[in-house]
């Protein structure tokens, strides 16, 4: 049996004549940039996320940088971000010519442990980068306190958390600004880039929609100087497609969750992702720690069963990053995270048997004879 990481052609499938009609809607319309599908995706997403400002970008790193951007983050500021996350969440800081400045995550939810981030806050400090991994609500709402009490921003990465609740509030509500990607492996996926800045604040909407427009609101109305980041009419078209099917996939998401759960959870070798409590997890990423975690990728790959690793490098032990000194030990979880764990497929439209035949096969590789060591 075959069993792929993601399934994009069954999704399309699923929705093939609602896709090629927006798509061919959208080609006849001839107007490819900023066409009226993009703001009618952005109306349509601010409702569903309750974000009362929603700015649709090139892809989910630049709505992360603008974020940034707008709040003022430049020369001289320190920004904390996850050690265990996508590089973007870090890179960001230093594109604003900002310090990054890690700190480690929680040993269950993966996300930025609120302990650790607060012990990093200096004078210099400015903002906090917060990321839902893998669709995992992070600790949001005690991180927005120690925001008010040290004076920062905080700036939600909602990458790989559409639909993600926390206590009943949608993430990307807590901050003063997210950011969104709708890159097409994602839970609500493009057919290209796409992204979406988000925000409460109507001042800060405006100049990060100038921002992404070369500073104009309009044709030749340059107040600032800004850069460009426009979502494709062609990639809205899509969005508005799939958007009203987000919340069933993401309840499929669950219950294929659920099963994994039920199937894996008496296997002493492995430890299965937790939901924090009063959150909702929308399992973008379905990602065990496994001991012998390599071997049992390559036991899996020879089964057919697609895995991949998110991350096999925690942020501060890339090369990318060794001008700040750091040690592995640095941050223990997030380095102990990217030795163990190891992502199973989990999209919508993964069938019960390929489930079962992923769990019966990490059992069997967990019961097999041992070589001599």
């Amino acid at each position: 049996m075959r069993v792929p990481f993601i399934d994009l052609e069954a999704q399309y499938q699923s929705l093939k004549g609602e896709l090629d009609k927006a798509i061919n809607d959208a080609v006849k319309g001839f107007n490819f940039i900023r066409g009226k599908e993009v703001s009618d995706f952005e109306a349509a997403f601010s409702r569903t996320m309750n974000l009362p400002h929603v700015v649709a970008t090139g892809n989910g790193t630049d709505a992360l940088f603008m974020a940034l951007k707008v709040l003022g983050i430049g020369p001289g500021d320190e920004v904390i971000t996850p050690a265990f996350s996508c590089i973007p969440s870090a890179e960001v800081i230093t594109l604003c010519h900002a310090t990054p400045v890690f700190a480690d995550v929680h040993p269950e939810t993966y996300t930025l442990d609120p302990e650790r981030f607060e012990q990093h806050i200096t004078p210099r400090t400015k903002a906090v980068i917060t990321v839902h991994l893998f669709g995992q609500g992070a600790h949001v709402e005690e991180i927005r306190s120690l925001c008010d009490r040290h004076n920062l921003y905080l700036i939600e990465d909602c990458a790989q958390a559409h639909g993600t609740q926390v206590n009943g509030r949608p993430v990307g509500t807590f901050g003063h600004a997210s950011a969104f990607s709708f890159y097409p492996t994602k839970n609500l996926g493009a057919y290209g880039d796409a992204g979406g800045f988000a925000t409460t604040d109507t001042q800060l909407a405006e100049k990060a929609r100038r921002l992404a427009n070369h500073g104009a609101l309009g044709k030749d109305d340059h107040l600032f100087e800004g850069f460009n980041s426009r979502m494709d009419t062609l990639q809205a078209a899509v969005l508005l497609v799939k958007l009203p099917h987000l919340a069933a996939w993401n309840t499929k998401r669950r219950t294929n969750a659920e099963t994994y759960h039920s199937l894996l959870k008496s296997i002493p070798e492995i430890t299965l992702p937790c939901q924090r409590p009063g959150t909702t997890h929308t399992f973008h990423i379905y990602a065990i720690r496994a001991q012998k975690r390599n071997e049992l990728q390559n036991f899996l790959q020879d089964k057919g069963i697609q895995t991949l690793v998110h991350y096999p490098g925690a942020l501060h032990n890339l090369p990318a990053y060794r001008h700040l000194s750091h040690a592995p030990d640095d941050f223990p979880v997030a380095n102990r995270l990217s030795q163990e764990l190891l992502s199973l497929p989990i999209y919508p439209e993964i069938t019960e048997e390929q489930l079962r035949y992923v769990c019966t096969s990490i059992r069997d590789f967990y019961c097999r004879p041992q070589k001599n060591q």
